[in-house]
């Protein structure tokens, strides 16, 4: 289980709903997003079955892609990570990873779970997150805002942004970003509503995961060779 205090599993809540029970889920639907955001959800969570449910979720989400990692796969780029759940259970799995992050650093009044080309909406707390992987094992962290920082140029070996990139907000965004930062050998793991659209973007393409009960139905691909 994740080590996480009420600040950390209220910021875990924002940025995965699903994780809240039933009772919060019609109060939430019944008073409106914005209550929920700036009220309900700062007084009203039980941190220890948030960071459980949490744990899982995400051991699940490794499970999906591990066998896409391998040991050479040190430099790894997250992006729209949340806090950064995923990367703990990959560093409990893998040696010597170096990680970096590409977040916003604010919380919208009223949190939109949706498509975003210009991607405005956010919910995450840099401090927090920071916080939470130091606590859960990860200590060679750098994090970047996305709105103020200067984007490091390292070639990566792995990018990954779990329904966030392409699936939230467009891809585009980043494309320029990886054109400086992409190898031949880079892989990139992300969701997206449209896989066809990247046939002419990258050289090799392969389906990881079909999400056929989602809202988006979307599929996870990992993508390298960029072409452009």
């Amino acid at each position: 289980m994740f080590i996480l205090n009420n600040e950390i599993a209220r910021l875990i809540v924002l940025q995965r709903i699903e994780l809240i029970g039933p009772i919060l889920k019609r109060l939430r639907k019944i008073l409106g997003r914005s209550i929920f955001t700036n009220f309900l959800s700062k007084y009203f969570l039980n941190s220890k079955q948030i960071g459980k449910n949490y744990h899982k979720i995400m051991t699940e989400e490794f499970e999906r892609v591990k066998k896409s990692i391998s040991d050479k796969d040190k430099n790894i780029l997250s992006i729209g990570s949340g806090v950064g759940g995923f990367e703990v259970i990959l560093n409990n799995h893998f040696k010597n990873l170096k990680f970096y992050f590409i977040e916003k650093n604010y919380i919208s009044k009223k949190v939109v779970y949706s498509w975003d080309s210009n991607n405005k909406e956010a919910y995450n707390n840099l401090d927090l997150q920071k916080q939470f992987l130091i606590r859960n094992g990860i200590n060679d962290i750098n994090i970047y805002d996305f709105d103020k920082n200067n984007l490091p140029v390292i070639e990566y070996d792995l990018i990954i942004s779990l329904f966030s990139l392409d699936y939230h907000y467009d891809f585009y965004l980043y494309l320029d970003y990886f054109k400086k930062v992409f190898t031949p050998n880079t892989k990139l793991i992300f969701d997206t509503i449209r896989p066809d659209h990247f046939d002419t973007i990258f050289n090799k393409i392969e389906v990881l995961n079909t999400f056929d009960q989602t809202v988006h139905k979307s599929k996870r691909l990992m993508c390298s060779g960029l072409k452009i």
